[in-house]
Protein backbone atom coordinates (compact mmCIF):
# COMPACT_ATOMS: atom_id res chain seq x y z
CA UNK A 1 0.00 0.00 0.00
CA UNK A 2 1.28 3.47 -0.80
CA UNK A 3 -0.19 6.18 0.61
CA UNK A 4 -1.34 9.21 -0.97
CA UNK A 5 -2.43 11.79 1.47
CA UNK A 6 -4.37 11.97 5.12
CA UNK A 7 -7.64 13.46 5.57
CA UNK A 8 -6.18 15.08 9.13
CA UNK A 9 -5.48 19.04 8.83
CA UNK A 10 -2.76 20.74 10.37
CA UNK A 11 -3.72 24.16 12.35
CA UNK A 12 -0.02 25.82 11.68
CA UNK A 13 2.78 24.97 9.01
CA UNK A 14 5.37 21.53 9.11
CA UNK A 15 8.33 23.93 9.03
CA UNK A 16 10.39 21.57 10.59
CA UNK A 17 8.99 18.43 8.86
CA UNK A 18 9.95 20.62 5.70
CA UNK A 19 13.35 21.60 6.73
CA UNK A 20 14.10 18.07 7.22
CA UNK A 21 12.84 16.90 3.62
CA UNK A 22 15.34 19.55 2.28
CA UNK A 23 18.35 18.79 4.29
CA UNK A 24 18.46 15.52 3.55
CA UNK A 25 17.39 16.09 -0.41
CA UNK A 26 20.16 18.37 -0.49
CA UNK A 27 22.74 15.92 1.50
CA UNK A 28 22.07 13.56 -1.26
CA UNK A 29 22.54 16.03 -4.23
CA UNK A 30 25.85 16.80 -2.69
CA UNK A 31 27.00 13.14 -1.98
CA UNK A 32 25.40 12.09 -5.40
CA UNK A 33 26.04 15.51 -7.76
CA UNK A 34 29.65 16.34 -5.90
CA UNK A 35 31.11 13.25 -4.76
CA UNK A 36 30.40 10.91 -7.12
CA UNK A 37 29.55 6.66 -6.00
CA UNK A 38 32.93 6.25 -4.99
CA UNK A 39 32.54 9.68 -2.43
CA UNK A 40 29.09 8.31 -1.45
CA UNK A 41 30.83 5.01 -0.32
CA UNK A 42 33.69 6.85 2.05
CA UNK A 43 30.74 9.16 3.30
CA UNK A 44 28.62 6.02 4.04
CA UNK A 45 31.82 4.38 6.18
CA UNK A 46 32.84 7.55 8.01
CA UNK A 47 29.11 8.86 9.13
CA UNK A 48 27.01 5.70 8.55
CA UNK A 49 26.21 3.64 11.92
CA UNK A 50 28.73 0.30 12.03
CA UNK A 51 27.37 -1.80 14.64
CA UNK A 52 30.87 -3.36 15.07
CA UNK A 53 32.27 0.35 15.75
CA UNK A 54 29.55 0.97 18.41
CA UNK A 55 30.45 -2.54 20.38
CA UNK A 56 34.41 -2.13 20.31
CA UNK A 57 33.17 1.21 21.54
CA UNK A 58 30.89 -0.25 24.28
CA UNK A 59 33.89 -3.30 25.42
CA UNK A 60 36.21 -0.17 25.81
CA UNK A 61 38.49 -0.82 22.91
CA UNK A 62 40.43 2.38 21.73
CA UNK A 63 37.74 3.71 19.33
CA UNK A 64 36.99 7.48 18.90
CA UNK A 65 33.23 7.94 20.61
CA UNK A 66 32.95 10.44 17.01
CA UNK A 67 33.58 7.36 15.03
CA UNK A 68 30.99 4.91 17.28
CA UNK A 69 29.06 7.36 18.49
CA UNK A 70 28.39 10.36 16.68
CA UNK A 71 26.83 7.90 13.57
CA UNK A 72 23.87 7.49 15.57
CA UNK A 73 22.54 10.39 14.52
CA UNK A 74 24.89 11.51 11.29
CA UNK A 75 23.35 8.29 9.41
CA UNK A 76 19.79 9.68 9.86
CA UNK A 77 20.49 11.88 7.03
CA UNK A 78 22.29 9.79 4.89
CA UNK A 79 20.80 7.72 2.17
CA UNK A 80 21.60 5.09 -0.42
CA UNK A 81 20.11 5.89 -3.34
CA UNK A 82 17.27 7.88 -5.22
CA UNK A 83 14.12 5.05 -4.44
CA UNK A 84 15.27 4.96 -0.51
CA UNK A 85 15.26 8.89 -0.53
CA UNK A 86 12.04 9.67 -2.06
CA UNK A 87 9.98 7.03 -0.16
CA UNK A 88 11.44 8.24 3.50
CA UNK A 89 10.84 11.91 2.37
CA UNK A 90 7.38 10.91 1.08
CA UNK A 91 6.10 9.19 4.29
CA UNK A 92 7.71 11.77 6.24
CA UNK A 93 5.90 14.46 3.91
CA UNK A 94 2.50 12.55 4.48
CA UNK A 95 2.65 12.24 8.72
CA UNK A 96 5.54 14.17 9.91
CA UNK A 97 2.75 17.57 9.53
CA UNK A 98 0.60 16.64 11.77
CA UNK A 99 2.73 14.63 14.53
CA UNK A 100 4.45 18.11 14.47
CA UNK A 101 1.16 20.01 15.04
CA UNK A 102 0.73 18.19 18.09
CA UNK A 103 4.39 18.21 19.65
CA UNK A 104 5.19 21.65 18.03
CA UNK A 105 8.27 22.18 16.21
CA UNK A 106 11.19 22.31 18.69
CA UNK A 107 10.01 19.39 20.34
CA UNK A 108 9.25 17.42 16.91
CA UNK A 109 12.72 17.94 15.83
CA UNK A 110 14.07 16.46 19.32
CA UNK A 111 11.30 13.36 18.44
CA UNK A 112 12.57 12.96 15.24
CA UNK A 113 16.13 12.71 16.11
CA UNK A 114 15.27 10.37 19.02
CA UNK A 115 13.75 8.00 17.09
CA UNK A 116 16.36 7.70 14.49
CA UNK A 117 18.55 6.66 17.25
CA UNK A 118 16.35 4.38 18.93
CA UNK A 119 15.78 2.69 15.48
CA UNK A 120 19.67 2.50 15.31
CA UNK A 121 20.43 0.85 18.35
CA UNK A 122 17.63 -1.64 17.65
CA UNK A 123 18.90 -2.40 14.53
CA UNK A 124 22.48 -2.60 16.77
CA UNK A 125 20.72 -5.16 19.15
CA UNK A 126 20.34 -7.51 16.12
CA UNK A 127 23.83 -6.53 14.25
CA UNK A 128 26.03 -6.36 16.97
CA UNK A 129 29.25 -7.98 15.19
CA UNK A 130 28.15 -6.49 11.37
CA UNK A 131 30.68 -4.03 10.13
CA UNK A 132 28.34 -3.22 7.03
CA UNK A 133 27.26 0.68 7.65
CA UNK A 134 23.43 1.43 8.35
CA UNK A 135 22.11 4.57 6.94
CA UNK A 136 18.63 6.24 6.45
CA UNK A 137 15.83 8.02 8.18
CA UNK A 138 13.72 5.01 7.85
CA UNK A 139 13.82 4.71 12.07
CA UNK A 140 13.14 7.92 12.40
CA UNK A 141 10.18 7.99 9.67
CA UNK A 142 8.87 4.87 11.67
CA UNK A 143 8.74 6.76 14.71
CA UNK A 144 6.70 9.81 13.29
CA UNK A 145 4.47 6.29 11.69
CA UNK A 146 3.86 5.21 15.42
CA UNK A 147 3.00 8.57 16.59
CA UNK A 148 0.27 9.25 13.70
CA UNK A 149 -0.93 5.63 14.78
CA UNK A 150 -1.86 6.45 18.27
CA UNK A 151 -2.99 10.29 17.65
CA UNK A 152 -5.70 9.78 14.53
CA UNK A 153 -6.32 5.72 14.45
CA UNK A 154 -9.68 6.81 12.58
CA UNK A 155 -8.23 9.09 10.52
CA UNK A 156 -8.76 8.45 6.55
CA UNK A 157 -5.38 7.00 4.53
CA UNK A 158 -6.08 7.49 0.31
CA UNK A 159 -3.61 4.77 -0.57
CA UNK A 160 -2.75 3.17 -4.19
CA UNK A 161 -2.60 -0.69 -4.03
CA UNK A 162 -0.80 -2.30 -6.70
CA UNK A 163 -2.63 -5.62 -7.34
CA UNK A 164 -2.54 -6.34 -10.97
CA UNK A 165 -3.62 -3.37 -11.50
CA UNK A 166 -3.57 -0.17 -9.43
CA UNK A 167 -6.14 0.16 -6.69
CA UNK A 168 -7.07 3.72 -5.28
CA UNK A 169 -8.82 2.85 -2.16
CA UNK A 170 -9.36 5.13 1.65
CA UNK A 171 -8.75 3.43 4.69
CA UNK A 172 -8.28 3.85 8.56
CA UNK A 173 -4.57 4.72 9.36
CA UNK A 174 -5.15 2.15 12.36
CA UNK A 175 -5.31 -0.50 8.57
CA UNK A 176 -2.32 1.14 7.16
CA UNK A 177 0.00 1.64 9.49
CA UNK A 178 -0.87 -1.37 11.31
CA UNK A 179 -0.66 -3.61 8.18
CA UNK A 180 2.84 -1.55 7.44
CA UNK A 181 3.95 -2.70 11.23
CA UNK A 182 2.95 -6.00 10.89
CA UNK A 183 4.90 -6.31 7.69
CA UNK A 184 8.20 -5.39 9.30
CA UNK A 185 7.98 -7.91 11.87
CA UNK A 186 7.65 -10.52 9.52
CA UNK A 187 10.57 -9.04 7.69
CA UNK A 188 12.62 -8.49 10.73
CA UNK A 189 12.00 -11.96 12.45
CA UNK A 190 12.93 -13.28 8.78
CA UNK A 191 16.31 -11.30 9.02
CA UNK A 192 17.05 -13.56 11.66
CA UNK A 193 16.57 -16.30 10.44
CA UNK A 194 17.53 -15.84 6.72
CA UNK A 195 19.75 -12.72 7.32
CA UNK A 196 20.63 -12.94 3.43
CA UNK A 197 17.75 -13.02 2.04
CA UNK A 198 16.20 -9.75 3.59
CA UNK A 199 17.41 -7.61 0.88
CA UNK A 200 19.72 -5.36 3.15
CA UNK A 201 17.07 -3.61 4.73
CA UNK A 202 17.39 -2.52 8.58
CA UNK A 203 13.56 -4.10 9.80
CA UNK A 204 14.71 -3.96 13.12
CA UNK A 205 15.59 0.33 12.88
CA UNK A 206 11.70 0.25 11.61
CA UNK A 207 10.38 -1.41 14.23
CA UNK A 208 12.52 -0.05 17.02
CA UNK A 209 11.84 3.40 15.71
CA UNK A 210 7.88 2.70 15.54
CA UNK A 211 7.80 1.65 19.33
CA UNK A 212 10.21 3.86 20.24
CA UNK A 213 8.13 6.66 18.58
CA UNK A 214 4.97 5.62 20.55
CA UNK A 215 6.41 5.65 23.41
CA UNK A 216 8.49 8.65 23.34
CA UNK A 217 5.48 10.47 21.84
CA UNK A 218 3.49 9.76 24.89
CA UNK A 219 6.41 11.33 27.50
CA UNK A 220 6.21 14.15 25.41
CA UNK A 221 2.68 15.08 26.34
CA UNK A 222 1.18 16.49 22.79
CA UNK A 223 -1.31 18.85 22.75
CA UNK A 224 -4.67 17.86 22.32
CA UNK A 225 -5.71 16.55 18.71
CA UNK A 226 -7.52 17.66 15.84
CA UNK A 227 -10.81 16.54 15.97
CA UNK A 228 -12.15 13.89 13.57
CA UNK A 229 -15.66 15.42 13.28
CA UNK A 230 -13.86 18.57 11.72
CA UNK A 231 -11.06 16.02 9.73
CA UNK A 232 -13.69 14.42 8.02
CA UNK A 233 -15.18 17.05 6.51
CA UNK A 234 -12.08 18.32 5.27
CA UNK A 235 -11.48 18.00 1.88
CA UNK A 236 -7.70 15.84 1.12
CA UNK A 237 -5.23 18.69 1.40
CA UNK A 238 -1.55 17.27 -0.03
Amino acid sequence: MIPLRDNVPSRTFPFVTVGLIVVNVVIFLIEFLGLGRSGMAQVTIRFGMVPADLTAFFTGEPIPAGRAVLPLITSIFLHGGLVHLLGNMWFLWIFGDNVEDRLGHLRFLLFFVLCGVVGNLAHYLFNSGSPIPAIGASGAIAGVLGAYLISYPKARILVLIPFFFLYLTELPALVVLGFWIVLQFFNGAASVVYSQATGGVAWWAHIGGFLGGILVFMLFRPRPRVSLRVSRRATYGR
